[in-house]
C-alpha cells in the first residue's frame, strides 16, 4: 500500500502519514482526497512513481495509474492508505441494477400510496444527491440513500449532516451486515436480491434497522431474563429494551420496504438513537413506531428524537505515523491484508435497554405516589390500562390491583404467603 500520492490539480505531493498531509495552505484537502471516486475526478490522485516517470506496476499490468485513498486497519491503528483504482471499484453492473431497481421501487410505492416522491434530488450548495425523496402529507421529507457498495463512515456522517440541514431525514439502505453505514445514521437492511426480483415486486423484508419496544416486569414468571443481573435471575424491577420483530414476545410481523416507505413519510415510523448503556458515546440507530418512541422518551426522560452523532467514530479516527513518503509503486502488493475485515455491525441482540428504579416502600395509610413515568412503564409491562394499577399490599410495588381478575398481592408475595 502506498503512503503518498500526487494531486494532479494542485500539483502537490501528499504524505498520507502526516496530520497536515505534508502540505500547507489547502483547507479541506483531507475530505477532498477521501471523497468517493464516483463523486470526483477519477484522475485526481496519481501514483507517485508514474508521475515521476518511473515504472508503475499497475499501468504495466494493463490497469490504472490513478489512485484512491481510504482508511486502512492495522491492529488498532487506522492509517490512510492509497491504492490503485481496481476495475471493480465503481459499482458493478449488478450493483447498479440493484440500486436503480430499489430506487424505482421506493418512488413507485410512494406514488401508488398517494405520496409525493422524486428521484435523484440534489441537495443545496451541490452537497450531494439523494437517490429518492418521499414527502408525507405533513411535509415530512425522507431521503432514501441506497448504498449497496462500500462507503466510508466519514462520508455517511457528512451526507447525513447535509440532508438534515436541508430538513430531510436520511434513510440509508444496505444489503450487507458489515456495511459501515449501520448505526451511524438511520438505516435499514434488505436481502441481497437480483435486480429483476426487486423490479418485479418480490417480497422485500427489512432484515435489520427496525425494532419494537418491549417492556416487562422482571419476575420469575417473565419469559425474559433480567437486564441487570448475571445469569437468569430476576430483580423485580421493570425493564424496557428494543427487539427485532422475530425476537419479540409474541413474535411480530416482519416489516417490508413498502411499509417503511409509507410509515416513515406519514410519521407512523420514526428514527431514534439509543445510547449504549456501557458507553454513551456509542449507540444504535433504528426505525421504530411513533408510539414506541414516545413511550421510550417518557421512560428515560429524553425528548430529543434523533441525537446528532459525532462527525467521526472513535474506531474511525485516523492514525498518523509521520513517516517519509515511499515513492515506489506498490501495485501487486495491494490486498486487503491491511484490513482485519469489516466487523459484523447488524446484530440482532438487544441494545442493553433501560431499567426503571424500584419504587421505594410506601407506608401504609399514605396516599399512593406514582410518577407519570412509573405509571407508563407499569401499564406497558403489565398489559393493563393505567387506571387498573395499584400497589401490592405486601411489597408496595406496582401491580394490576383493580379490574377483573385483579388481586391484592402480586404473584411473588402470594407465593410467599402460601408457603408460610
Amino acid at each position: 500500500m502506498a503512503n503518498g500520492v500526487w494531486h494532479t490539480e494542485y500539483g502537490i505531493e501528499i504524505n498520507l502519514t502526516k496530520p497536515d498531509l505534508g502540505v500547507e495552505g489547502y483547507p479541506g484537502l483531507l475530505q477532498e482526497i477521501t471523497t468517493s471516486v464516483s463523486r470526483r475526478n477519477p484522475r485526481l490522485l496519481e501514483c507517485l512513481a508514474h508521475h515521476r516517470g518511473q515504472r508503475c506496476e499497475s499501468e504495466a499490468g494493463g490497469k490504472s495509474p490513478w489512485m484512491f485513498v481510504r482508511r486502512g486497519r492495522v491492529g488498532g491503528r487506522r492509517p490512510l492508505v492509497a491504492s490503485h483504482l481496481p476495475i471493480t471499484h465503481r459499482a458493478t453492473p449488478a450493483e447498479s441494477a440493484q440500486h436503480r431497481a430499489t430506487k424505482e421501487r421506493v418512488v413507485e410505492t410512494a406514488a401508488r400510496c398517494g405520496l409525493a416522491a422524486e428521484a435523484e434530488v440534489p441537495l443545496a450548495h451541490r452537497r450531494g444527491v439523494s437517490d429518492a425523496v418521499v414527502t408525507g402529507p405533513d411535509g415530512v421529507r425522507i431521503g432514501w440513500e441506497i448504498q449497496y457498495h462500500h462507503i466510508s463512515p466519514s462520508s455517511v456522517h457528512r451526507r447525513t449532516a447535509n440532508a438534515l440541514e436541508q430538513g430531510i431525514t436520511p434513510l440509508w439502505v444496505a444489503k450487507d451486515r458489515t456495511a459501515s453505514l449501520i448505526d451511524r445514521a438511520p438505516w435499514a437492511r434488505v436481502d441481497d436480491m437480483p435486480w429483476k426480483d426487486i423490479a418485479d415486486g418480490k417480497e422485500m423484508v427489512i432484515r435489520g434497522g427496525y425494532r419494537h419496544l418491549e417492556v416487562w416486569k422482571c419476575v420469575p414468571s417473565s419469559d425474559r431474563h433480567c437486564l441487570d443481573s448475571e445469569g437468569a435471575g430476576h430483580c423485580g424491577a421493570i425493564h424496557a429494551d428494543w427487539f427485532v420483530p422475530a425476537l419479540c414476545l409474541p413474535q411480530r410481523k416482519p416489516v417490508h420496504i413498502e411499509d417503511l416507505v409509507v410509515r416513515s413519510a406519514t410519521g407512523e415510523s420514526v428514527p431514534v438513537r439509543v445510547p449504549d448503556r456501557r458507553d454513551g458515546r456509542t449507540g444504535r440507530h433504528m426505525w421504530v413506531s411513533a408510539d414506541d418512541r414516545a413511550l421510550w422518551q417518557e421512560l428515560i426522560g429524553e425528548k430529543t428524537p434523533l441525537p446528532t452523532a459525532s462527525t467521526e467514530d472513535e474506531d474511525d479516527a485516523i492514525t498518523f505515523a509521520e513517516q517519509e513518503v515511499d515513492r515506489t509503486c506498490r501495485a501487486g502488493e495491494e490486498g486487503w491484508f491491511v484490513s482485519d475485515g469489516r466487523r459484523l455491525r447488524d446484530l440482532d441482540r438487544p441494545t442493553g435497554g433501560f431499567t426503571l428504579p424500584r419504587m421505594p416502600v410506601q407506608p401504609s395509610g399514605t396516599p399512593m405516589r406514582i410518577t407519570t413515568v412509573e405509571r407508563a412503564a407499569a401499564s406497558a409491562a403489565l398489559g393493563c390500562p393505567p387506571w387498573e394499577l395499584g400497589l401490592c399490599a405486601g411489597c408496595a410495588q406496582m401491580m394490576r390491583r383493580y379490574g377483573r381478575n385483579a388481586a391484592m398481592y402480586c404473584t411473588p408475595c402470594r407465593t410467599a404467603l402460601n408457603g408460610r
